[in-house]
């Protein structure tokens, strides 16, 4: 004899099959939704720890939800697929386990007696009982009585739908966590409309920032569909109401349906966003709407001759991929944490810049370029409130890593043709980045995460426009910065030579050549300089690496490199050299491109059997199967682009460099209808090495693919055999 909740989980099975999505082996799903394994990232294992969490949302959605098992903070997220214990359902805005969360919201099922703290909540599950997809969480519990509760979650791109199954009794209770201990949050009961409202005013990260924010609030609007009984708020220590509770009389086996809805501008809108997105009770239509938008997503990419497992992967790649940045709009208007006011118009946030230039922005330029003249016009938003571009917005300024990267994102928008934002405040935004030194600039050290400083931008620009370097003995990480910054001067000519401002593209293109006097002739190596001219320690001034890393962090001007390093046999005995000493930590992003490199020294067979080695070792369908953080889709985003066969070294430049395809043949449909094939029909994990290429039936002899005949619609057929060839070579 079935329980009402096996029923339930036994129809889910049959509607979605194949629904459970676990470590271990996996049927044949009937859509892209079903090849995505949430679980990727969320453990701990022999590749490492991901930091992820199993988020139900839409592509870019505002509010990801996922279950609770431990407390968020930074360097802390809500869910760890090795722990036993859930205490609540989260709605986060937490971007990335480096980051904080902020106006976040937490509601809990629960019988027996009321139990307000995380500790005393918690109930066990076991993974056999979870079922996780992009469009749909479930989850049986055990309460400390041995009763079972499950909850089932979807989501539209503010709000959120849970169908709660209760065993029989008068304490049938939803729990409302408006906020946590020391945070003045509110929450209040409606029994007239039995709807249950409040706010979270906390940001994590908001020591990170000097700009005030006392309007921002996270709300919520909370509607049942079946009335309560009772409901109360509920404090701490005297203070503001912290959360509030409903109960119900159920029967065995009784669903509690519950809408949420999430703001950053009132509760009125809060509310509104529901009657937007969710204006009818129907969990399954929700629900199906939300699959339909993965899968339509999803679908465009095609993947041939790849186990189960690589499917798994990349479609998981694909779905992390899809999630950041992250919408900060309501119908119309948006809250600016720059600023402390609401404007009209759209906007993003979750920008991880110093990872996401890399590939993750350039990946959204090819899949969702719907979302690219939206997001540089959220960037431009920011610079005309808060007077600079962000960096790492969460959601406002946080100073989160180094260089003004939003300066690629602009150029590699202008370089691929992009319209829809100003193009004069781009460029006035980019100019302040390369030319305007930040607030007392040489009486800061600019230390990584230092507290309660004004916006840093490119920290040690003042002695950057001085010297062509920034010095290691007064600026902190000033190694990387100078490397960086003559990327981003790479960037801002770009944007010059767009709007046709001959005199500032000849600046900046030669103020991007900066990267030549960090060089060290007797090493070979880059290295930081003292503001006398000497130099550094070799270990000063680098940023989460060293100069081994930093050495290749000349994405503008490799073939500058390989000159100055004495030609290709020199440049590429460094770069074996660099990859034999073990100095290339793929987690972190700076040794992301380092796999291509070969490319530009004519040994790209070199590169495609690196960058097959690196796939194998960095990713899996595992819950420990991601290491360090996919960092809002850059990590995926480099497999992905790995799995096609390119890679985008200098996203900027609209060039892509050539490695090897791990499978038989991939696929992109494009939003203007044309679709990228790369075939590889001998590919095989011996067959790694490419012998020739065509692009469109025609010779290709240089391991460079562009952006403009990807959009023209393009086919890239490759012969590949077991030994390496002369392809590329010249």
């Amino acid at each position: 004899m079935l329980s009402n909740d096996m029923k339930t989980a036994l129809c889910c099975l049959l509607l979605w099959a194949p629904a459970l999505v676990t470590a271990g082996a996996q049927s044949v799903p009937a859509d892209p939704v079903a090849w995505v394994n949430p679980y990727i990232g969320t453990g701990s294992g022999p590749i490492g720890y991901g930091g992820m969490m199993p988020f139900v949302n839409t592509p870019f959605g505002m509010t990801d939800w996922t279950p609770q098992t431990r407390q968020n903070k930074i360097s802390g997220v809500s869910y760890k697929y090795d722990d036993t214990k859930i205490t609540g359902f989260i709605g986060t805005h937490q971007p990335a386990i480096w980051m904080g969360d902020y106006g976040y919201v937490t509601l809990m099922p629960e019988t027996g007696p009321l139990a307000t703290e995380p500790a005393s909540r918690g109930m066990s599950f076991t993974h056999a009982d979870e079922i996780t997809h992009p469009d749909y969480y479930s989850v049986r519990m055990t309460d400390p009585d041995g009763k079972h509760i499950r909850t089932e979650i979807t989501a539209t791109e503010r709000c959120s739908y849970l169908r709660v199954t209760f065993p029989a009794g008068r304490t049938s209770r939803i729990l409302i966590e408006a906020s946590r201990p020391g945070i003045d949050g509110s929450a209040s009961v409606d029994h007239s409309t039995h709807e249950i409202t409040g706010y979270n005013p906390d940001r994590m990260d908001k020591h990170l920032s000097t700009i005030p924010l006392p309007h921002f609030k996270g709300y919520f609007v909370v509607q049942f569909r079946k009335p309560f009984h009772r409901a109360e708020t509920y404090g701490l220590e005297g203070k503001a109401e912290r959360g509030a509770w409903a109960e119900f009389d159920t029967r065995e086996g009784e669903q509690i349906e519950v809408r949420v809805g999430t703001s950053f501008i009132s509760i009125d809108q809060a509310r509104a966003n529901l009657k937007a997105e969710i204006p009818t009770w129907g969990f399954e239509a929700v629900r199906q709407k939300l699959h339909a938008t993965w899968n339509d997503k999803l679908s465009r990419v095609q993947v041939t001759g790849a186990t189960d497992d690589q499917k798994h992967i990349v479609y998981t790649a694909l779905y992390h991929a899809l999630l950041y940045p992250r919408v900060f709009s309501e119908q119309g208007r948006y809250y600016s944490a720059f600023d402390d006011t609401i404007h009209n118009g759209d906007s993003y946030t979750a920008f991880s810049i110093w990872d996401t230039f890399r590939a993750e922005n350039s990946l959204l330029t090819l899949l969702a370029p719907e979302r690219i003249p939206g997001m540089i016009t959220a960037l431009l938003q920011n610079y005309k409130e808060g007077g600079w571009m962000p960096k790492w917005p969460n959601p406002s300024y946080t100073n989160i890593m180094i260089g003004t990267h939003a300066d690629s994102l602009v150029a590699e928008a202008m370089v691929k043709h992009f319209k829809g934002f100003d193009y004069q405040t781009a460029w006035d935004a980019v100019y302040k980045d390369a030319m305007t030194p930040p607030d007392d600039d040489t009486h800061r050290l600019w230390k990584d995460r230092e507290e309660h400083v004004p916006y840093e931008a490119r920290g040690g620009l003042t002695y950057y426009k001085q010297l062509g370097y920034i010095p290691t003995d007064t600026t902190a990480e000033a190694a990387s910065r100078t490397l960086e910054d003559a990327y981003d001067d790479w960037c801002v000519a770009q944007v010059a030579k767009t709007l046709g401002k001959t005199t500032d593209y000849e600046f900046f293109l030669k103020r991007s050549q900066n990267y030549r006097n960090l060089f060290n002739k007797d090493t070979g190596l880059m290295q930081g300089r003292l503001r006398n001219g000497d130099w550094a320690s070799p270990d000063a001034g680098w940023t989460e690496g060293t100069s081994w890393v930093y050495t290749w962090m000349v994405l503008q001007d490799l073939p500058g490199l390989v000159d100055l390093m004495g030609g290709p046999a020199k440049y590429n005995a460094m770069l074996d050299q660099h990859f034999a000493g073990g100095h290339n930590v793929h987690k972190n992003e700076p040794s992301h491109h380092y796999g291509y490199l070969y490319d530009f020294s004519g040994q790209a067979w070199k590169t495609q059997a690196k960058v097959r080695e690196i796939a194998a070792a960095e990713y899996a369908n595992l819950p420990a199967g991601l290491d360090g953080d996919d960092d809002c889709g850059q990590m995926s985003a480099w497999y992905l682009f790995t799995a096609f066969g390119f890679y985008p070294v200098n996203p900027a430049s609209g060039d892509y460099m050539i490695g090897s395809p791990l499978f038989k043949s991939m696929s992109m449909r494009l939003a203007n209808g044309k679709t990228l094939r790369v075939n590889a029909p001998l590919n095989s994990s011996t067959n790694l090495y490419i012998q020739s290429a065509t692009l469109n039936g025609k010779p290709l002899d240089k391991p460079v693919l562009r952006y403009d005949d990807i959009m023209q619609g393009a086919t890239l057929d490759l012969v590949m055999g077991p030994k390496p060839s002369a392809w590329a070579s010249r």
